[in-house]
């Protein structure tokens, strides 16, 4: 049997097993409200999926959320690159880095709703929660490049451009593929809590917040299934986009 065939199998009876204790779990509590069974979350998912409207709260989520990924990713390659460079800078970011990765989110967000919007907030909290893993990651794959390497390619003249897409790219990016597969989806559900507590218009975190206040458990499970199918493609999407990024590198390298 093949490996793939063999994990989707493994998949598809763990899939089985907890679903089926989802529906037993569902027939003894007896109670909607308490406990939905999965098929009237997949019911209720489906409708909301059918309207306009999901499509516009999710979109706009997701715009929100991953704008502070995305910025997040970016700075977090630059300070890495300057604090590789200089001693200096380290020493004075590295505490403020181990700050933000040690506060609760919770914490950041209450501080944060004192000085920013609740448009911006969430798109905030993502990206602090993303930048000290992106930050740290490339800053160890920055460290870990060859010396000998480096030396070589300027005993040889290689100029500062060659040497970035020679050696430099090919060792950092499994590092920072490495972060975003660590930092994708703790931004998104850190960038959900936060529209959860500020509920902006429109949001997934608005609707989730709804649902509870309403006492509507369906449709609470079947916003916290979109923001799980969401996370799951984000977080595919943009690993696959950089793997082929970096696999176009190492091919130009080889």
């Amino acid at each position: 049997m093949k490996p793939v065939s063999r994990r989707f199998l493994v998949f598809l009876g763990v899939f089985t097993f907890w679903t089926g204790v989802w529906i037993l779990a569902a027939e003894l509590v007896g109670s909607e409200l308490l406990l939905p069974s999965p098929a009237q979350v997949l019911r209720r998912f489906l409708a909301l999926a059918g309207t306009s409207a999901f499509w516009l709260t999710v979109g706009t989520s997701i715009l929100r959320v991953l704008s502070g990924i995305l910025c997040a990713a970016v700075l977090g390659v630059l300070l890495a690159i300057l604090t590789e460079n200089s001693v200096i800078c380290k020493t004075l970011l590295s505490p403020l880095m181990v700050l933000v990765k040690s506060t609760p989110v919770a914490s950041f967000i209450i501080l944060a709703l004192i000085w920013l919007g609740r448009g911006v907030l969430p798109a905030f909290i993502s990206a602090l929660m993303v930048l000290p893993i992106v930050w740290i990651n490339v800053s160890s794959g920055i460290a870990a490049q060859d010396p000998l390497l480096l030396e070589m390619a300027r005993v040889y003249g290689f100029s500062r451009g060659r040497i970035l897409k020679r050696i430099t790219l090919p060792t950092v990016l499994p590092f920072f593929r490495s972060a975003l597969s660590s930092a994708l989806g703790l931004g998104w559900k850190a960038g959900i809590a936060a529209e959860v507590l500020t509920v902006p218009q429109p949001s997934v975190g608005k609707m989730i917040f709804e649902s509870k206040l309403y006492l509507e458990t369906t449709d609470l499970f079947a916003w916290t299934l979109a923001v799980i199918l969401l996370s799951l493609f984000i977080e595919r999407f943009l690993l696959k986009l950089v793997q082929r990024i970096g696999g176009k590198e190492v091919c130009k390298h080889a």
